[in-house]
């Protein structure tokens, strides 16, 4: 019996008739005891019923007490508690409750915020209307050089954003020395100063060839001079040549689809020695297969395909400051296996470099 009962009988009238007339109607009895006056015994739901519906003819009265034969494990999974327990975490995973970045720049996570901000990328939103990591990853990356790529984590409804910085290949690590002027390292027009010491030479819109001075490292008031040195960035837009050469069938990744499998288990852990603890009754397992795939780069895909590949890699393998504002094709052909070419960019960068003052000046 799945579901038994206890039942107690007592009164005026022979036990043992109301039994015999219960076992005469089949009603499963079972424990049968009898203890001064009272009678005791078990049977299941339908003899329950069957006896309240007859007691009454007999005199009797009578006392019910539910034996739950169920395991500990199986009335939690059947109680409306759990039920509602089981239903709290199971919507709650369809939200996004928190977005974590981890990076030690500041202004990186500020730019993040409000780009997350902008496209209404915010916690309590359902998880399911969330672009997918290529379309957020393409958002944090556009017109943010300092970002070479950007890893995404998720543990239930925590989105962590893993920004990875670009190298800055051509940062100069600026060492003790003797003071400097600042001049120009390549031709270009100048567009803005960003001077911590010196005084400055040349102008705004003033157009420099490479060497000319852009800030001293001398200032002079009257007749006095102070040797204090230039420090700083003079920025400037510039024409440069980029010659390149790529294989004509690009292997790249693609995220796949992710499923979650969800996975119930029995909250209670039973010991060998006969002690009990607890863990959760519901996991959550995240699959996701990336695919490779190949792209044979052909003639119209210029602006499409190899301008934004070339660009991010120059990008990538310079300092945070450049910018790239124009770009012009000169030379591009398909040869073989292999793309060649020449683009011409306009780019705008730092263009200061040290140069010592001499004992004489």
């Amino acid at each position: 019996m799945r579901e038994r009962f206890r039942i107690t009988l007592k009164g005026k009238t022979d036990l043992s008739r109301f039994i015999s007339f219960l076992s005469s109607e089949g009603v499963k009895l079972s424990y049968i005891t009898e203890d001064g006056g009272m009678i005791r015994f078990q049977t299941d739901r339908k003899g329950m019923m069957f006896i309240r519906r007859h007691r009454r003819r007999y005199r009797l009265k009578m006392r019910i007490e539910h034996l739950d034969t169920e395991s500990v494990e199986k009335r939690i999974f059947s109680s409306f508690r759990f039920l509602i327990a089981c239903l709290i975490p199971l919507v709650a995973s369809l939200f996004l409750w928190k977005i974590e970045i981890e990076t030690d720049s500041p202004e990186v996570a500020d730019r993040i915020e409000t780009k997350f901000e902008k496209a209404n990328i915010m916690p309590l939103q359902l998880l399911k209307r969330l672009p997918n990591e290529g379309e957020i990853r393409q958002l944090l990356m556009s017109d943010d050089p300092a970002l070479s790529w950007v890893r995404f984590k998720r543990s239930g409804g925590t989105l962590t954003v893993i920004p990875m910085l670009s190298p800055k290949l051509n940062e100069k690590i600026e060492k003790d020395g003797p003071p400097s002027d600042l001049i120009a390292r390549t031709g270009g027009v100048i567009t803005g100063f960003q001077l911590k010491s010196g005084e400055r030479v040349a102008r705004v819109h003033q157009t420099v060839k490479k060497g000319d001075l852009l800030a001293s490292g001398i200032l002079e008031q009257g007749n006095k001079k102070a040797l204090v040195g230039a420090e700083g960035s003079v920025y400037a837009d510039y024409w440069a040549e980029y010659s390149f050469q790529m294989p004509k069938t690009i292997e790249y990744h693609t995220l796949g689809e992710e499923t979650v499998e969800l996975k119930w288990q029995s909250p209670i852990i039973q010991s060998k020695n006969g002690g009990i603890s607890f863990q959760k009754f519901i996991t959550f397992e995240h699959n996701r297969e990336d695919r490779i795939q190949l792209l044979e780069l052909t003639e119209g895909m210029e602006e499409t395909v190899i301008l934004p590949l070339i660009k991010y890699k120059i990008l990538s393998e310079t300092e945070s400051d450049l910018k790239i504002k124009d770009e012009n094709i000169l030379q591009l052909a398909f040869e073989n296996d292999t793309v060649i070419g020449t683009i011409l960019f306009l780019m705008n960068d730092n263009i200061a470099t040290k140069r010592p003052i001499s004992q004489g000046d």
